[in-house]
């Protein structure tokens, strides 16, 4: 592994976290974000707006001559920190990050577009997709029209763009679909701050924005990048569950005594801690190693997808368990972070998936000689 990978937040990035850190506290509360399970979607599109126009997030990961902030995946890992940290329901996973990547690979218009925030881009493709197989195949007819049909995919309700997936004689293309031309379809799903929803095209118009000499690529970047980032916003759960279980326990009165002075509920908490910080930091590592173009790149992202969706849904169960009555009611938050950490296990590949992959790059040979 890569051993000049800084873990540390540079100045710039302890600012760019205040700056979201502060907007996310004004604008995203717990309660408003828990309105999304009565399907109230009404705090995304102004969040969204604040996020991506006037900080200017939208492009965070595209260069600067395609119209973009020209930051680095560490940038966009201290955001996705941020936002797990207030589970805010914007797609800035499958638009800023995924789709971004993968729009990148070709010449487009739509990037600036996209940098600009003046449109939001999701890939057609389940939430659980962890490679460029795993992505739906969208035909084409001899009038150029697509067709095909994708199930769970997330970004899909606050994207005006799809990017489908086309196979063709040369190869795999990549094509934009208004949304618009599409009929789409809300899943309730276990995290409707993130919720998901199926797609079916029919002879839709599409705009070529990948050509098929780079769609593979372009998908495997896409899902890759998407997959080493989600693993920050697992960070930011975690995190989150952490201090405010610290906070609670430092206040909740038993037998007299504050309930975070009892021996058993230190240690339980000092593991977790742990945990926690080894997340962050493998987190950061795979930022770290995708921001660099490391060779690294593809074990950092394992190791980090791996770790992190466990240690944010431990750390998420500890939560609502030490929260002891209050974590099981609706108006207590935690709730909120539990569902994220669990829908977030399985996005973009499960931890066993990443296991398999990591054990193959690292040639651990697993049950035999």
């Amino acid at each position: 592994m890569s051993d000049d990978i800084l873990l540390l937040d540079t100045d710039t990035e302890t600012a760019l976290r205040q700056t979201v850190r502060d907007l996310l506290a004004a604008q995203c509360d717990p309660t408003t974000v828990a309105r999304a399970y009565e399907g109230d979607r009404a705090l995304t599109p102004g969040l969204w707006k604040a996020l991506a126009r006037d900080l200017g997030l939208a492009g965070l990961l595209i260069p600067e001559d395609r119209g973009g902030a020209g930051g680095s995946a560490r940038d966009a890992a201290v955001v996705l920190e941020e936002l797990g940290r207030f589970v805010a329901p914007v797609p800035f996973l499958s638009s800023s990050v995924i789709a971004a990547t993968v729009l990148l690979a070709g010449e487009s218009e739509l990037v600036g577009k996209l940098a600009e925030g003046e449109v939001t881009a999701a890939l057609l493709a389940p939430f659980t997709a962890a490679s460029a197989t795993e992505v739906p195949s969208f035909w084409k007819d001899a009038d150029g029209r697509l067709s095909g049909r994708v199930t769970s995919a997330a970004g899909v309700l606050d994207a005006d763009v799809l990017l489908a997936a086309v196979e063709t004689d040369s190869g795999t293309e990549i094509h934009a679909i208004p949304v618009a031309a599409a009929t789409v379809t809300p899943v309730i799903s276990l995290d409707m701050t993130r919720q998901l929803a199926d797609v079916v095209v029919e002879s839709a118009p599409g705009q070529v924005v990948v050509p098929a000499g780079s769609g593979v690529v372009a998908l495997r970047a896409g899902l890759e990048v998407g997959a080493a980032l989600l693993a920050s916003e697992q960070a930011g759960v975690a995190a989150f569950c952490l201090e405010t279980t610290v906070d609670y326990l430092k206040l909740r009165r038993q037998f007299g005594r504050i309930v975070g002075g009892f021996q058993a509920l230190k240690h339980r908490l000092a593991d977790l801690y742990v945990e926690v910080e080894t997340a962050a930091a493998t987190a950061r590592y795979a930022a770290g190693v995708i921001a660099a173009s490391d060779p690294d790149a593809a074990v950092g992202t394992s190791l980090a997808a791996a770790y992190c969706a466990d240690v944010a849904v431990k750390a998420a169960e500890e939560a609502v368990q030490l929260h002891a009555g209050i974590g099981m009611t609706w108006e207590y938050p935690v709730h909120l972070y539990l569902k994220r950490a669990k829908a977030d296990q399985i996005g973009l590949g499960s931890p066993g998936y990443h296991r398999s992959v990591l054990a193959e790059l690292v040639d651990l040979r697993l049950g035999g000689n």
